[in-house]
């Protein structure tokens, strides 16, 4: 069966995003970020799903971050790991894709709705998991969080929309 060339370089481009996500996750298991809350990262993995959001369209943002949570669980978490950044990066991507469809959202905006809707993800699959609504006392500085790091994955990534993603589509 003969791909065309068009499958190809969607196929690569998929595949070099996932990659990219993953060693991002690795760079920051292995750099925490020094700070009192727990689980504070900067979401820098995200550069790849906002990025396949806007250039590739949102099923293949869905793939990516997939694809992303579930090998980067695989070969450097554990199955709580994995429901976190699951519940998290799906809650994370149904948000962006809807904030995306209005016009007065930038990547920046969007990435920022992500960012407070992964954490959020993780508190609800966190309280579940933990049986109790008093992990919800992390939300607080954990929007912060989300929103500061919204802010840097956005721009990150309308950087290389800008640059790159004239290439993709």
């Amino acid at each position: 069966m003969k791909m065309s060339s068009s499958r190809v370089k969607r196929l690569a481009t998929l595949a070099v995003l996932v990659s990219v996500g993953m060693v991002l996750s690795y760079v920051e298991a292995i750099l925490p970020i020094p700070v009192a809350v727990p689980g504070v990262k900067l979401g820098l993995a995200n550069i790849s799903t906002l990025f396949a959001l806007y250039a590739l369209g949102s099923p293949a943002a869905l793939l990516v971050s997939l694809l992303r949570v579930s090998l980067s669980a695989l070969l450097f978490g554990n199955t709580v790991g994995f429901l976190y950044s699951l519940s998290g990066a799906l809650m994370s991507l149904a948000f962006m894709m809807i904030f995306k469809r209005l016009p007065i959202f930038s990547p920046v905006g969007v990435s920022i709705v992500g960012g407070v809707m992964h954490n959020a993800g993780q508190i609800i699959a966190a309280a579940l998991i933990m049986r109790t609504a008093a992990i919800a006392a992390y939300l607080p500085p954990l929007i912060i969080s989300g929103t500061l790091a919204g802010i840097l994955v956005g721009f990150a990534s309308g950087l290389l929309l800008a640059r790159v993603g004239k290439y993709i589509k």
